[in-house]
């Protein structure tokens, strides 16, 4: 396994696993396949370009893309203590490997590197027991809940905020 942050020269297999990922796992994500689909590589590209201050991060096994996390912080003034995670995808092919936690101990370490996070945050479907499991074991806390924050064809779902502390403060 050979995880590292994703650049523009990874915008295919991204593009390729996120798509995949949309498809697979539609109550997973506020993005959907019919709104990214037609995205172009460019696009993807200008998405992964190098930015002090968001990142993805991928797992790649055998030169494929099977795993990607990001991390970003957030802008204002007010806010700038504050990253979060978003993103997160593994393949089913390698779940139960302990990639996830790998991919989000790369983040966490990524968001404690920029000087003045506090915290970081995520959400996640709350029938998606596998990821908030996992989100607990890496130190993550429910902070709160979002009734049918999603609705995927007739469907709702509840999301959960999450919150992991990386200081006292």
């Amino acid at each position: 396994m050979n995880i590292h942050i994703l650049g523009p020269e990874d915008a295919q297999a991204f593009q390729a696993l996120r798509l995949f990922a949309l498809q697979e796992s539609p109550s997973a994500f506020g993005s959907s396949h019919e709104e990214e689909r037609d995205r172009t590589i460019q696009q993807v590209s200008a998405h992964l370009s190098d930015s002090p201050e968001r990142r993805f991060f991928g797992c790649f096994e055998n030169d494929e893309l099977v795993a990607v996390v990001g991390i970003g912080r957030e802008q204002g003034l007010k806010e700038r203590h504050n990253a979060f995670v978003r993103s997160m995808f593994v393949a089913p092919v390698v779940r139960g490997r302990g990639i996830g936690k790998q991919l989000i101990q790369a983040a966490l370490v990524q968001a404690f590197e920029w000087s003045g996070v506090e915290q970081v945050s995520l959400t996640v479907t709350a029938t998606n027991q596998a990821a908030i499991h996992l989100y607990r074991s890496c130190g993550f806390v429910e902070v709160g809940c979002m009734p049918r924050a999603l609705k995927v064809e007739a469907e709702y779902y509840d999301e959960i905020t999450m919150q992991h502390r990386l200081s006292a403060a």
